[in-house]
């Protein structure tokens, strides 16, 4: 059976790394998580203090730093993929409000994309493969197979995102959350560069009133559809 490219773009906290490892595994397929890469990025440039949400960016040194870091993904012993900057461990410090709250700032940098743009080609050259973020459809993989957005309403992210953030020990209020998704969703959707837009052959997913079994049964219908034995 000939194994599928798989192109997961939408809008913050629809959900779409659940759904992608949860395809990948069932599937046997490579997960990519694109959005983890420029949080690891953002990280870098936080700790360098080159970006804040009060005082904005400085975009030479981040772009200057690009050829030295080296961004991979681990697999630990659950299976979870764990995101590696320079071979340490950073998937819970990109997970912070800290690192949301400045993200889109250094995504927006055409170097950055570019360069991690490219790395995300290189890791899915071969198919079989599973990757989910903002552009994915659009410019990394335009030729995949198949193509999904996916979206929700907003209250209904605020809430699944605010969720995780409590079950982490970070304490934000439902509005903060809901200020920093709209935030965000306005900055990738506006930026000059690969905007965040559904491929024009993307299926669309709004999983506002979908639990995750029922999106994952509805989502693995489609892949049968592509999927072709040889």
């Amino acid at each position: 059976m000939s194994k599928l490219t798989i192109a997961i773009d939408g809008h913050s906290s629809t959900g779409k790394s659940t759904l992608a490892k949860e395809l990948a595994a069932s599937l046997g397929y490579t997960y990519v998580d694109s959005g983890a890469m420029y949080r690891a990025v953002a990280l870098d440039a936080l700790r360098n203090g080159w970006v804040s949400k009060a005082y904005g960016i400085k975009e030479e040194p981040i772009i200057n730093a690009l050829q030295n870091l080296t961004i991979t993904f681990n697999v630990n012993s659950q299976g979870q993929s764990i995101t590696m900057l320079n071979s340490e461990n950073v998937e819970d410090a990109i997970r912070t409000m800290e690192v949301s709250n400045v993200v889109s700032q250094v995504s927006k940098l055409i170097p950055v994309r570019r360069r991690l743009v490219a790395l995300q080609q290189k890791m899915g050259e071969n198919g079989g493969v599973v990757m989910d973020g903002r552009d994915i459809g659009t410019v990394v993989f335009p030729m995949a197979e198949l193509k999904i957005f996916m979206t929700a309403t907003d209250q209904v992210r605020a809430m699944r995102r605010k969720a995780e953030l409590d079950a982490k020990g970070q304490d934000f209020s439902l509005s903060e959350v809901l200020e920093n998704l709209k935030s965000r969703d306005k900055a990738d959707m506006e930026r000059a560069d690969s905007p965040l837009i559904a491929a024009a052959d993307a299926t669309i997913l709004d999983n506002s009133e979908l639990n995750r079994n029922e999106q994952f049964k509805l989502v693995l219908g489609w892949v049968a559809k592509f999927q072709k034995y040889d």
